[in-house]
């Protein structure tokens, strides 16, 4: 339980942080911008179980895979895209740190 809370809280923490710290001038919008990736999730909806605490998303949903991530590290090219391709970056590498806090990540 205290895994998932702390998860989910630096989901918002930390594109908080970014926010104001590199886009100080917008942080507002910059912030809303990064917080709205989170419906990347959305495609845990294809999950079954749809919800399980033990499962690493890396790797396991379709928009959480390398090929996907990949795709967000090119978008950090394109200027109008940055901001969602950071937002969605710090989304995977929160993912990533779960996993590996559940021993699931053998790679690391």
């Amino acid at each position: 339980m205290l895994r998932a809370i702390i998860h989910i809280g630096l989901h918002f923490l930390i594109p908080y942080l970014v926010a104001r710290v590199v886009y100080a001038d917008r942080w507002r919008v910059a912030f809303l911008i990064m917080i709205s990736t989170m419906l990347v999730d959305l495609d845990h909806l294809l999950a079954d179980p749809l919800y399980d605490p033990d499962r690493c998303s890396i790797g396991f949903h379709p928009l959480h895979t390398m090929p996907a991530i990949g795709i967000y590290v090119l978008m950090l090219a394109v200027p109008k895209l940055r901001l969602i391709a950071i937002g969605l970056l710090i989304h995977m590498f929160l993912d990533l740190t779960d996993c590996i806090w559940m021993g699931t990540m053998k790679w690391f």
